[in-house]
């Protein structure tokens, strides 16, 4: 095996277990009852603003039931809404209540935060090139 993808499976690693470890601060700022695995579904959530709870799952990777789970988990708390698709009323529509997306701007804003001082002292194009680079292998495992 090549040493750079060998440096790079040790990096990824680390970063991961960084953002596992704040997926669950996160989480918790959020509401104190919501599940750390559910930070990135309420992320698309409030890019996407409604979305089909089939594309979602898609976009996700992950299977409508497990999706359906957490979404139901979610209404639980009153922080996402799940209405009839105009287009097609089998369909769900799925997205963030008012609630949902007030605690979820507040949390990401300290997460936000962090990342600003993380990377405050690296050069605009550098931090730039760092997210073109990361979307480009994102893109990558689709």
């Amino acid at each position: 095996m090549p040493e750079p993808i060998r440096a790079v499976e040790h990096e990824l690693t680390a970063l991961l277990r960084r953002g596992r470890a704040v997926s669950w601060e996160i989480a918790r700022e959020v509401h104190p009852n919501l599940e750390p695995n559910t930070y990135g579904l309420l992320l698309w959530l409030r890019r996407s603003g409604s979305i089909r709870l089939t594309e979602l799952a898609a976009r996700l990777g992950v299977g409508k039931g497990t999706l359906s789970r957490q979404i139901n988990g979610l209404e639980a708390l009153g922080l996402v809404n799940r209405d009839p698709d105009p287009s097609d009323r089998r369909a769900a529509q799925i997205s963030l209540t008012d609630e949902g997306q007030r605690r979820f701007d507040l949390a990401r804003s300290a997460r936000l935060g962090e990342f600003l001082r993380a990377l405050d002292d690296w050069p605009a194009r550098d931090v730039e090139e760092f997210a073109r680079l990361l979307g480009r292998f994102n893109d990558s495992w689709k």
